[in-house]
């Protein structure tokens, strides 16, 4: 059967992961490398995140490195796996998301898919998101279309949770298209506010935040930004949801403790992940989470308690590894690329029509 090969580089810039999977009529994966973002180059993307001089130099050398390291990683699978580049039909490459403005016109994402392709032997697939906000859509999220090929049921009616950086969800339901949106920040603030507090890169099983009391007010300040008010499609990014959007609420508020602020955080993930499920899809059985959060167990735990007719469950409960559907999709995604399946969903990101996504670099 084919292989692929997915390079995911999220919102929380914590690294890139790398996975190999095989796809005919299924999806299996065969094998997994993560890679650790270098500090420097975590630095320069963030940077990126908003204008400062010399944007389009500092761009460009940003995607050289980023290229390079996920070439890094991509030849120490093939090593590990003992398979020829020749082996893989394509990599399917999502880059660093550095601007997402859908509302503009334009999602950027960088990665140099040429000189992935230079530097590896092998046909990339990039540039996922253009098509599909050319066609008047969100450009995101685009892994619904996966977790319906992956976990749909003719039986019960499931929502795919994925908590990165920022939470969206994938709502399936029986015999109906799959719907979907950004639900708002997952881990983005958390793992800011700890950083800044503690110097870590994130709060360990929602330790820190378990420490903490939920400030009401504060909780009610945050939750009030329009973006909690709309309904899907809808999508959002490090341009809305950053520190200084969270210290801008706070200056209107007396003080509060550090480990209160951070309790709060988690709780808005929770509240705003629950809520806005529970207005689009009037009864879920079962929410499987995926991504980083999936690993928070105090954030787990927060979902079950304001979902007590839900079953939640990681996806590793069904065989599917949490940390590895987002590469998964993006190997999965090249597929449909090659295959000139449409891979969008206008019932998820609102375009105009189903499109074929992505741009192709020969090998």
């Amino acid at each position: 059967m084919p292989l692929y090969l997915g390079v995911m580089s999220g919102t929380s810039l914590d690294g890139l992961d790398i996975a190999l999977i095989e796809h005919d009529q299924h999806t299996r994966l065969l094998g997994t490398h993560y890679l650790p973002m270098p500090d420097e180059l975590r630095s320069t993307l963030l940077s990126l995140c908003a204008s400062g001089p010399d944007e389009l130099a500092r761009a460009a050398i940003a995607e050289q490195q980023w290229a390079q390291l996920a070439a890094q990683g991509i030849n120490d699978l093939l090593t590990q796996h003992q398979l020829p580049a020749e082996s893989i039909r394509a990599i399917g490459s999502h880059g660093q998301t550095v601007r997402h403005e859908p509302a503009r016109g334009f999602s950027i994402q960088i990665s140099n898919a040429a000189l992935l392709a230079e530097l590896t032997g092998i046909s990339v697939v990039s540039d996922f998101r253009r098509r599909d906000v050319a066609a008047g859509g969100q450009g995101a999220p685009l892994v619904p279309a996966f977790h319906q090929a992956l976990f749909a049921s003719p039986n019960s009616t499931r929502a795919i949770l994925n908590i990165g950086g920022f939470s969206n969800l994938s709502l399936l339901e029986p015999e109906q298209a799959v719907h979907g949106f950004d639900c708002g920040p997952g881990n983005v603030l958390l793992d800011a506010w700890i950083h800044r507090h503690q110097g870590l890169a994130y709060d360990k099983d929602g330790q820190w935040a378990a420490e903490g009391q939920v400030q009401p007010q504060l909780l009610q300040t945050l939750l009030s930004d329009p973006y909690f008010q709309t309904q899907g499609p809808k999508s959002t990014g490090r341009e809305l949801f950053n520190l200084i959007w969270l210290d801008q609420q706070l200056l209107a508020l007396p003080p509060f403790s550090a480990a209160d602020v951070q309790a709060t955080l988690l709780e808005l993930t929770a509240i705003s992940i629950t809520e806005s499920l529970k207005l689009a899809q009037q009864s879920t059985d079962m929410l499987l989470v995926c991504g980083g959060g999936a690993h928070n167990h105090t954030l787990m735990q927060r979902l079950a308690q304001l979902l007590p007719q839900c079953q939640v469950s990681s996806t590793d409960e069904l065989g599917v590894p949490a940390d590895w559907i987002e590469a998964m999709a993006f190997a999965w995604l090249a597929h449909c690329c090659l295959e000139g399946i449409p891979a969008n969903r206008p019932s998820v990101t609102g375009a105009k029509g189903l499109r074929v996504l992505g741009a192709i670099y020969p090998a």
